[in-house]
């Protein structure tokens, strides 16, 4: 028994954070083929379509607390966006700020940049009173501390044009205070490559929070206590039967946390909302598509990898009197103590310290998040993380 419950968590870890991977790889391959020989045997044109001629009017919904260190940045940067000036405007939703928020979007006093104040609330239900207060057929989500390619809307607009496309994910970028690579920077590629290939398969888990696209018909209120809206709200749209799309050439630059606490926070927060969406999408989860594959694949593993990690763990004890499974409790133990102990730093050796400390933090967090939900004592409001005004996209 012991030994079963070993290899099946290890199976289980490796499919999660690799295994997946090989799977939509493989998938991507067969499907390519079939569409070449499809292409060979017939009269199609694989050219693309034109561009969008007729612009659909675009609402730019920014929930904002207390964000006067980039707020005037971030609208002049989202004013500065190459698409129709007259089918575009800005609203700022307010959640109840106590410094120059509110005073840096009426100094600014352009006719299509609105304010919306209330006293606060938390992030939802903004959502909702902008939503609410939206002109547009398309809305785009986005943070005040995210900055947008001039042509990230273009872009993401054009991808939408089909009917059965409900939204569009950019890319999100992700840089330190300093400017270099972040922390999570290999972690980050390697699941903006997991969203390129789930999306060609039409079951792209979630949206980046800072840049998202979504036909207005495809919004639904959140409930006011919602932690991790832009999963739930992307998410929604595959509940509903419509696709959602990723679009990598629709580029968006945000800066991480500013100090280690401050990421932790976010990861913690994050993995609570992670398990409260649980509560409306249960449903992907038993839906003969591969929509229901990827969630539990992506998302439902990753959320239990911590349990799986502790069981793996456990059983290697059990087993440690045979030299194989010694060898392999010995490789665990150094693998935890490197990420607790040692430093990262460059090299082969630096580069692995680096992922076993990232690896250990995130799954600390997931257990920290579902402690949290359990419990009750996630707060639906959100705090800054201390993050200071974000370079221009390039």
């Amino acid at each position: 028994m012991a030994a079963a419950l070993f290899w099946s968590s290890l199976a289980l870890v490796a499919y999660a954070y690799g295994g997946y991977m090989v799977v939509l790889v493989g998938c991507d391959a067969v499907a390519a083929l079939r569409a070449n020989a499809r292409w060979l045997s017939s009269d199609g044109d694989r050219r693309r379509a034109g561009s969008v001629d007729d612009w659909p009017f675009v609402t730019v919904l920014v929930a904002a607390y207390n964000e006067e260190a980039c707020l005037k940045e971030k609208i002049e940067n989202t004013l500065a966006l190459d698409y129709p000036p007259d089918r575009l405007e800005i609203l700022i939703g307010s959640d109840g700020s106590t410094d120059r928020t509110d005073g840096i979007v009426e100094e600014l006093a352009r006719p299509n940049v609105r304010l919306s104040r209330a006293p606060r609330v938390g992030k939802a239900a903004v959502l909702n009173r902008l939503v609410r207060e939206a002109k547009g057929t398309r809305l785009l989500f986005t943070d005040a501390n995210t900055r947008l390619a001039p042509d990230v809307l273009r872009r993401l607009v054009e991808r939408m044009r089909g009917g059965e496309v409900g939204g569009a994910c950019g890319r999100l970028r992700l840089v330190t205070p300093s400017g270099g690579a972040p922390a999570e920077g290999l972690y980050w590629r390697y699941e903006n490559l997991l969203k390129l290939y789930e999306s060609r398969r039409g079951a792209l888990m979630g949206a980046n929070g800072g840049v998202y696209l979504l036909r207005r018909s495809e919004w639904r209120e959140l409930q006011p206590d919602t932690i991790v809206d832009d999963f739930l709200v992307t998410m929604r749209v595959l509940l509903a039967g419509r696709k959602l799309t990723y679009v990598p050439e629709a580029v968006a630059v945000e800066e991480t946390a500013a100090d280690l606490q401050g990421e932790r926070v976010r990861r913690v927060r994050i993995a609570a909302g992670n398990f409260q969406s649980l509560r409306e999408l249960w449903p992907l989860l038993f839906r003969p598509s591969f929509v229901s594959f990827a969630f539990w694949s992506h998302k439902l593993l990753r959320w239990v990898a911590p349990g799986i990690l502790v069981v793996l763990l456990a059983a290697n004890v059990t087993l440690a009197a045979r030299p194989l499974y010694a060898c392999l409790l010995g490789l665990q133990l150094a693998f935890y103590l490197a990420a607790l102990l040692l430093p990262s730093g460059k090299g082969a050796v630096g580069r692995i310290v680096h992922f076993a400390r990232y690896f250990v933090e995130m799954n600390a967090a997931m257990m920290l998040g579902f402690v949290k939900f359990a419990r009750g004592r996630q707060a639906s409001t959100w705090q800054r993380t201390g993050r200071p005004p974000t370079r221009r996209a390039a």
